[in-house]
């Protein structure tokens, strides 16, 4: 997955005035891609200097210094480790009084750059992407959701094991916003993950498996 990340933000050959731009996930699953990331960009293989990116999530109500929020995990797994400019690191804010606002500046920020030439994402084990959970529209934008109890419980892993700590909302790009991008790439691992790619590979598209 990273070499191929690499290779597209290499053929893009991007600048200040036409950045490439890359959409990111956040969990357990994308973390040996970022891993990889930085070190072919430490082995000179690769710049994120005129790379944009934005990424697909952040709960609602919780700090954005919080360790567990996902504003801190990208930082501390991704962003500040590569020469990625500060400028061109976009993220929703779970914390401000207006989400819709706070969902249509999103929205506006990524058509300004026309759209998302690489969208990389992980999937939940009911097939879930971003916080779309099963029943999402497949033309949905950047909203707030409501988490589900089984999404909620399998984060719950990160809070101690304390669902009661797991936030009950987030911000979450919508599906429609996602197809929008040029290319998708869906990273999936894990046996508990088998039902939900086998309904992408062998099922219809319904709004069930997002």
């Amino acid at each position: 997955a990273a070499a191929h990340i690499v290779k597209r933000i290499n053929e893009f050959q991007p600048t200040a005035e036409r950045p490439f731009v890359l959409g990111l996930p956040t969990g357990g699953t994308p973390l040996a891609t970022y891993k990889a990331l930085i070190e072919l960009h430490k082995a000179g293989e690769v710049s994120f200097k005129h790379v944009v990116t934005f990424n697909m999530d952040e709960y609602v109500g919780l700090a954005a210094d919080h360790p567990e929020s996902y504003r801190s995990f990208m930082y501390n797994n991704f962003f500040n480790h590569i020469d990625i400019q500060e400028e061109n690191i976009n993220l929703l804010n779970g914390n401000t009084d207006d989400h819709e606002a706070e969902c249509k500046r999103y929205e506006d920020k990524i058509k300004s750059y026309g759209k998302i030439n690489l969208f990389m994402g992980g999937v939940g084990n009911d097939g879930h992407i971003a916080f779309n959970e099963p029943a999402s529209s497949l033309s949905s934008r950047t909203r707030i959701k409501t988490l589900t109890e089984d999404t909620r419980i399998a984060n719950s892993r990160f809070f101690d094991g304390d669902i009661n700590q797991v936030p009950k909302y987030a911000l979450t790009i919508g599906v429609g916003t996602l197809l929008d991008a040029q290319e998708i790439m869906i990273l999936v691992t894990g046996h508990n993950k088998a039902l939900a790619l086998q309904a992408a590979v062998e099922g219809s598209v319904n709004h069930l498996w997002t």
